[in-house]
C-alpha cells in the first residue's frame, strides 16, 4: 500500500474556522498541481459553529490513489499544525502521530518554550513555529477575523498565507511556486517559509524526515 501523509490542522471555531480550512485546502490543491493524489475535508464530528470550540481540517497526499478515502478523520497523522497556540496546553494534539512526525506552531514563542506543553514530543521528527500573526497582521483570538463564510479576501490571505509558506518550508511536500498560484498573501506565504524556525529530532525511520 501507498504511503499517505496525513496533516491534521488545529484552530478554533468561528474566529479562525476559515483560516484553518484555507491552509488544508490550499496545500492539497498545490499537491495536485504537482500530480499528487489529495484530500481535504472537515472534521465531521467538530462544531466550528461554537465560538474558540478546538475543531479540525484534514488533508492526505500520496503518489498513488487513496484507498482510504471514506474515512473522515487522520488517526495517525504525519504533520499537526496549530493555528491558535494554546490548543496544545490541553489537548493531545499529537495523538496517533508515528514516529518521526512534524509539528508547526502558529506562535511568536520559541521552540523550547512550546515544548513544555508537549507531553509526548519524543515523538517528533522535528517541532517548527512560524509568528503568522506577525507577519499577517492579524492575531489569532480576535473577532476581527473572518467569521465563517466566504473570506473576500480569497483563500489563503491572513493567517493562512504564512502557515502554508512554512509548511512548504519545512516538508518539502510541495513548491512555494505551486503555493504562489493558489494563495492571495503571496508576499506572506514568502515570509513564512523564510521566517519560519526549525528544530531537528533524530529519529531512525527516515521516511518521516522532513527537512532544509
Amino acid at each position: 500500500m501507498a504511503k499517505v501523509t496525513e496533516i491534521t490542522v488545529w484552530t478554533r471555531g468561528v474566529i479562525m474556522d476559515k483560516e484553518a480550512r484555507d491552509v488544508s485546502n490550499a496545500f492539497a490543491q498545490a499537491a495536485k498541481a504537482e500530480g499528487k493524489f489529495v484530500q481535504s475535508f472537515d472534521n465531521y464530528e467538530d462544531l466550528p459553529d461554537r465560538v474558540l470550540v478546538t475543531t479540525r481540517k484534514y488533508a492526505r497526499i500520496s503518489d498513488e490513489e487513496i484507498e482510504m478515502k471514506y474515512l473522515y478523520t487522520n488517526a495517525h497523522p504525519d504533520v499537526v499544525v496549530i493555528v491558535e497556540p494554546t490548543i496544545v496546553k490541553g489537548i493531545n494534539v499529537l495523538k496517533g502521530m508515528p514516529e518521526g512526525g512534524l509539528l508547526l506552531i502558529n506562535t511568536s514563542r520559541t521552540i523550547e518554550y512550546m515544548l513544555q506543553f508537549i507531553p509526548n514530543a519524543d515523538v517528533l521528527g522535528c517541532i517548527a513555529t512560524v509568528d503568522a500573526d506577525a507577519i499577517s497582521g492579524i492575531r489569532t483570538v480576535d473577532f476581527s477575523g473572518s467569521e465563517g463564510g466566504v473570506d473576500t479576501a480569497g483563500i489563503g490571505a491572513g493567517l493562512a498565507a504564512p502557515i502554508l509558506g512554512a509548511m512548504a518550508r519545512i516538508t518539502g511536500m510541495v513548491k512555494k511556486e505551486s503555493l504562489a498560484k493558489i494563495v492571495s498573501d503571496v508576499a506572506g506565504m514568502e515570509r513564512g517559509y523564510n521566517e519560519v524556525k526549525l528544530e531537528k529530532f533524530r529519529r531512525s525511520r527516515s521516511e518521516y524526515f522532513w527537512g532544509t
